[in-house]
């Protein structure tokens, strides 16, 4: 099961709207969660980096703005290291001659927030809006047994796909 909270971004347990009226907050089983996300995530045109979430560990996993990085609680190394993986040119989707809008960290090549220079440097899979929100629902679809109790859309021009 998952609780997904389309137009809502919680910054510090805090619900802030993306989207006024805000579509409402539904609890989806795996099925209509990866549906709906497809759906929506295929048609974003903003900048996403997304990070693959530790299948095992995770309760939370959403997107946010850049601008909302630091009241989100990431650390200004890892908010500015983000940045500027969004700023750099995406090239085309690895998949196939679209322009890329994803960058797709794998567990792999960052295993979590901390590792900063991994961030900066990783190399990751550039993804078109089609393909980024594939890989997305794939990765979710192959977790075995997870509660996720929140999940939000992509909103604004650019941010990032992390876990809790």
């Amino acid at each position: 099961m998952a609780t997904y909270a389309p137009d809502t971004l919680y910054l510090r347990g805090k619900a802030s709207l993306r989207q006024r009226p805000a579509r409402p907050e539904v609890s989806l089983c795996r099925a209509c969660l990866l549906r709906e996300l497809e759906s929506e995530l295929s048609g974003y045109q903003g900048r996403v980096v997304a990070f693959e979430p530790d299948g095992q560990a995770f309760t939370q996993y959403f997107f946010v703005g850049v601008a909302e990085f630091a009241a989100a609680g990431l650390l200004p190394e890892v908010a500015s290291a983000i940045a500027r993986r969004l700023g750099q040119p995406a090239g085309d989707c690895a998949q196939c001659d679209a322009p890329a809008h994803w960058l797709w960290f794998s567990r792999e090549q960052v295993g979590s927030l901390d590792e900063v220079s991994r961030i900066a440097m990783a190399c990751g899979e550039t993804l078109c809006p089609r393909h980024g929100a594939q890989k997305l629902c794939a990765t979710l679809a192959a977790v075995s047994e997870a509660n996720l109790f929140y999940m939000n859309s992509p909103y604004g021009e650019a941010g990032a796909y992390l876990w809790i």
